[in-house]
């Protein structure tokens, strides 16, 4: 996976998530909405975090195909 086709799941999770936002902001959101605004963040972490470790990587002059996406828990439990 290449960074345009990395940037293009982040734009599409980006206007997915805008959408259950706007969703919800009108009072309509579901369960169901719920749970997949939760997933799609997630899956935003963990794009953005492959994005991350890509850009790192070629900076530090190694190759960034070696960059794998990490697991939600792993993405989900970093230390800021």
């Amino acid at each position: 996976m290449n960074d345009q086709s990395i940037l293009g799941h982040i734009e599409a999770l980006v206007a997915e998530e805008h959408r259950l936002l706007e969703h919800g902001e009108a009072g309509h959101l579901t369960l169901d909405d719920k749970a997949r605004l939760e997933t799609v963040q997630v899956q935003l972490d963990r794009y953005y975090d492959l994005l991350r470790q890509r850009r790192a990587r070629r900076d530090a002059g190694q190759n960034p195909n070696i960059a794998k996406m990490r697991s939600a828990d792993t993405v989900e439990h970093y230390q800021e």
